[in-house]
Order: C-alpha cells, then structure tokens, then sequence
C-alpha cells in the first residue's frame, strides 16, 4: 500500500495521475487500464477541489493505491464539505451539450471506467474508493 498526501489544488493533478498510473503499471495493467484509472482518479481529484474545498486554500487528499490481487484500489480522503453522491443525478446524454445539466458527469465518468465507486462522508470529510479489476 502505498499512501502520499497532495496539497487539493488543480496544480497537483498531474502527480495525482502518474502517481495511480505508476501502481497500476507496477501491478499489471494495460494501458488502455491505466487511462481509464488516471481519468477517474483526474475526476475524483477535481471533485474534491472544486467541491469539498471550495473556498479553502490549505485543503489536502490523501490518495492511497493498493493492488490486492488483480484488483487496484484507489482511496482519496478529504476533510471538506460533507458529499451525498446519491443526491447527484445521472446525466442525460441524450440532449445537446447547451441543454444538458451542469454537473454529474465527473460521476458518471468515474462509475463507468471503475468497476466499483464507494463513497463514505462523515462529520470529518469523505472517503472515495474506486476499484479496478485487471482485464
């Protein structure tokens, strides 16, 4: 298990991803595996930032990558805003981009490149597990 802590600021997405896409080589997957798994952890990141950090300048996640067996499991740990993620939508993609809804789609993105997204909130910030299983 590997555990690192990055400042919550869209600066540090790029060590956010190679960070994940270096376990997920170092555990056996494919590329097309780890561009699904840097895009999730991208969108998982991004949520945090823009969402549970909002107006917070010294936020922190806490990413934490594992491989346990075949599968990777990504953790990010806040302690922003408390996040309901039953309370978001699904998008619809069936209407053109001007009348889709904002929001949801970084969601929806993850839930369809993951094989498993679990969220926890508490009184002391949220907890978000992504697996993704080897093809």
């Amino acid at each position: 298990m590997r555990t690192v802590t990055y400042p919550a600021k869209f600066e540090f997405l790029n060590e956010i991803r190679d960070f994940v896409a270096e376990v997920a080589r170092d555990g056996g997957f494919d590329d097309k595996e780890i561009y699904s798994v840097q895009l999730a952890a991208d969108e998982a990141a991004s949520n945090i930032i823009e969402h549970a950090y909002e107006g917070v300048a010294d936020g922190q996640i806490e990413l934490t990558c594992e491989m346990c067996g075949a599968e990777l499991i990504i953790s990010m740990q806040d302690h922003g805003k408390s996040f309901d993620s039953k309370k978001v939508k699904k998008p619809n993609l069936k209407v053109g981009l001007s009348e889709r809804q904002i929001g949801g789609l970084g969601i929806y993105l993850m839930r369809k490149l993951m094989d498993e997204v679990k969220y926890r909130s508490s009184g002391t910030g949220n907890l978000l597990t992504m697996i993704k299983r080897k093809g």
